[in-house]
């Protein structure tokens, strides 16, 4: 989880981080009720929702590398409607804006896959 040191206290406590966990179980439900076949390989990661409640950040990973900016343009325009689903089911003082980003600990994972995948096919071919 990305911490921003310049926003002063970065201590996660147990409270925070439930909120947390609960606003990436909302918006993955949420998410997979859409309509929207763009976002059918996607998967909430994770998320950060700011001490003030103000804004929260959702990580995602999808392997469909080709579309990303598709899955991007789609997540944007489903911000609003998840958005309204934290306001309905989650009880907070206020509902954060919602960010999505690309997990890059998923995308990471997945390089070091490839690589050793095409290092294993060397090894074997050559």
């Amino acid at each position: 989880m990305p911490r921003d040191s310049s926003r002063g206290n970065t201590r996660r406590y147990p409270r925070t981080a439930r909120l947390d966990r609960l606003v990436q179980a909302v918006v993955a439900d949420a998410l997979e009720r859409t309509d929207d076949d763009r976002l059918a390989l996607l998967t909430v990661t994770g998320a950060h929702v700011d001490p003030d409640l103000r804004h929260a950040v959702v990580f995602y990973a999808t392997r469909d590398a080709k579309n990303q900016e598709d899955v991007a343009e789609a997540l944007e325009e489903a911000r609003a409607g998840v958005q309204r689903v934290i306001g309905k089911e989650v009880r907070m003082k206020r509902t954060p804006q919602l960010r999505f980003e690309r997990d890059p600990a998923m995308d990471a994972g997945w390089r070091i896959e490839e690589i050793l995948k095409n290092v294993r096919t060397e090894a074997e071919g050559g």
